[in-house]
């Protein structure tokens, strides 16, 4: 292809997606959109012209706390509009954990870099909501002088709003907001006397110079190789389900379902392989994907000709009309769809039918293919972390490891792996007080050295083509003199220790949910008088989301009972602010389990999944059991058998001590010398 001086607008605005999207493992990928077959000149040339426009850009997210004037023109905005203040969530379209830069307007105006919040303007005050997982997080990165942090459960946005609206209009973006979460604030500014006003445009964006255009990247089939069933049948799956409960179609907007469906996995979104897109399923059988077509594939347009018809995103509000200009049953999850769609099919003369997401509870329900793929992807990625576990554990003692030094390696480790396709998630390292920092994200400013003497805390995962991985690991950091870590710690640990081990132990009747487990994981810490602020468990999809719904083990529970196939996680924790934070976190499935002669009822139990080594240095034996103790040792005993054959000699005398059972404990402090 002949270079050009200059981009045709077209040309510049694809490119402009490709830069608002993650950089991609295989550029080829989204070089193959715009070019059929894409030689080595052809890819050069337009990943040379990405990055100079990547270079090039300022989109103003990453800097905390975020400068003062963007809530005031934020104001100004309001004031033009005749609005008393406005909701700003941290969602998108899609109503997603983790959303693209164009979506973070959370960020833009706060500087709160968390995944989860949601602030409220008013004319002369603010305030930011988070939960427990960030709430140390929000005071070091937000102005509390500009917005007030408060606690999403303990003082939620709706009694603020009651609180302090006093008769004016508060306004809300449609799209970012579901219908339960409208009828909320509703309910709260009818409490203040005021009411509540659906904007057309959001008045960020208007405000919000250079702001990130929609992400691009190439949407690709997921082969049933991985995904174990084709597309064809999943779409028959739902549809009969749906024609059995009376609706006569579906409206899908989360990507995870729309991926899952169609068997589509992409790039739009960090850390997650889906798809920015909507959906319609109908009872009847056929299908329509609202997707920009600048993302699909050739061999995605393959895989779904003459079954599913591809049309523009813009396009969904127009299908909206016909489906209710039809009569028909219109099916929308009011937990999960933006209310924008329960809006306009209302328009249209269509009452939609509450349900949930019918692609939400077959998804979490893993096939024996991918449950196999989930295996195979957890012994590549706990080879990878037991290598990263013996290098740190000689290097960080004498070499003043740091936080990103540590993430950095632990990345190119896993890189190596056979079918990896980038991290589930930002990688949270955290050395001493910043291990206390749920979701703490290190950054050249927070960047921290691991002390010895210390214990260093260590959230990761990975994507892979046969799955998804999220393990957590606190490790103590041995010093010189072989000094023992201090009592507190070592008890500590060992409670949280004894609640993963409990809750991997479980054993339960079909129609158990995860908040009728949670307490198992608990137990031990309650005992002492401690606590975590955070689930227990989530899901975890296949080569999906690193959290997914509707099954969860928390102290709240999702009302979806746990089924076979289901992967979680197990991961209790204690934190101390400003000392350190301990979490133990293996993946789980959930499988049959053997009955007892007598039983009266289908038992089921968790198989776990993730295969590294959990720091027996930080373990105080008398807080165990003898059963607890023998769990710990057959675990370590599998964990050695797995990845000893395929290690070099040094790592695998250190697995080996890692690893041995705890009646033979380590001299002092290092198993690994």
């Amino acid at each position: 292809m002949a270079e050009r001086d200059r981009l045709s607008p077209d040309e510049e605005a694809f490119l402009r997606g490709i830069v608002a999207a993650p950089e991609p493992a295989d550029p080829a990928d989204w070089v193959g959109l715009l070019v059929d077959a894409p030689d080595a000149g052809d890819i050069a040339l337009w990943t040379g012209r990405a990055a100079a426009l990547r270079a090039a850009a300022d989109d103003g997210l990453g800097r905390s706390p975020a400068p003062p004037e963007r809530l005031d023109s934020l104001r100004e905005e309001l004031r033009r509009r005749k609005l008393d203040g406005f909701v700003v969530p941290l969602a998108d379209e899609h109503q997603g954990e983790f959303v693209a830069p164009r979506a973070q307007r959370l960020a833009w105006l706060t500087g709160f870099t968390g995944s989860a919040g949601l602030a409220v303007v008013l004319a002369d005050k603010a305030a930011i909501f988070v939960d427990g997982r960030y709430t140390l997080q929000v005071e070091n990165e937000v102005d509390a002088r500009r917005f007030s942090p408060l606690h999403l459960t303990e003082q939620p946005p709706g009694g603020w709003i009651g609180a302090n609206l006093s008769g004016g209009t508060l306004g809300y973006d449609p799209w970012l907001h579901t219908m339960d979460g409208v009828a909320r604030l509703e309910e709260a500014c009818a409490g203040a006397g005021g009411r509540l006003a659906a904007v057309d445009d959001n008045p960020v964006d208007a405000v919000w110079p250079d702001q990130p255009a929609p992400p691009i990247s190439p949407a690709m089939p997921h082969p049933p190789e991985f995904a174990g069933l084709d597309s064809a049948a999943k779409r028959a799956a739902i549809a009969e389900t749906l024609e059995k409960e009376g609706a006569d179609a579906a409206v899908l907007s989360a990507p995870d379902s729309i991926a899952w469906l169609f068997n589509l996995r992409g790039g739009d979104i960090r850390n997650t392989p889906v798809s920015l897109a909507f959906a319609v399923l109908e009872a009847a059988g056929c299908a329509s994907l609202f997707i920009d077509r600048r993302k699909v594939s050739r061999e995605l347009a393959a895989a779904l000709a003459g079954a599913v018809t591809i049309a523009e995103p813009d396009a969904l509000g127009p299908a909206l009309d016909r489906l209710a200009a039809a009569g028909r049953r219109v099916r929308v999850d009011p937990r999960t769809a933006p209310a924008w769609i329960a809006g306009r099919l209302r328009d249209a003369g269509c009452e939609p039918v509450r349900g949930e997401d019918p692609c939400a509870l077959p998804k979490a329900c893993k096939n024996e293919v991918e449950v196999a793929g989930a295996r195979a992807a957890h012994i590549r990625d706990g080879r990878a972390l037991v290598r990263f576990l013996a290098w740190l554990d000689a290097e960080a003692p004498g070499n003043g490891v740091t936080e990103l030094e540590a993430a950095e390696r632990l990345f190119a480790l896993r890189a190596e792996g056979e079918r990896f396709r980038g991290l589930s998630f930002d990688t949270i390292a955290g050395a001493g007080p910043d291990g206390a920092i749920v979701h703490y994200r290190v950054d050249e400013a927070s960047n921290r050295r691991l002390e010895p003497g210390s214990i260093f805390l260590v959230d990761s995962g990975g994507q892979y083509l046969d799955g998804t991985t999220d393990v957590t690991r606190t490790v103590y950091v041995r010093d010189a003199a072989g000094t023992a870590p201090p009592a507190e710690i070592r008890d500590r640990f060992t409670r949280v220790l004894k609640g993963h081990i409990a809750l991997a132990r479980a054993v339960f009747p079909r129609g158990v949910t995860g908040s009728q487990l949670d307490v198992l994981a608990r137990k031990a810490l309650w005992e002492a008088g401690l606590d975590y602020d955070h689930g227990t468990g989530h899901g975890v999809g296949s080569f999906l989301g690193v959290h997914e719904g509707p099954a969860r083990i928390s102290k709240v529970s999702s009302g979806t009972a746990l089924a076979p196939g289901m992967i979680l996680s197990n991961e209790p924790g204690y934190y101390k602010p400003g000392a350190y934070g301990i979490r133990i976190e293996n993946l789980v499935v959930v499988v049959e389990a053997e009955a007892p002669d007598g039983a009266e009822r289908a038992l089921h139990g968790f198989e776990t999944l993730t295969l590294a080594p959990i720091d027996r240095r930080l373990v105080e034996p008398s807080l165990l059991t003898p059963d607890e103790i023998g769990w710990l040792d057959a675990y370590h005993a599998r964990v050695a058998e797995t990845h000893a054959p395929a290690l070099d000699r040094e790592t695998r005398r250190w697995l080996e001590r890692a690893c041995a059972p705890l009646s033979r404990r380590p001299s002092r402090a290092s198993p690994a010398r």
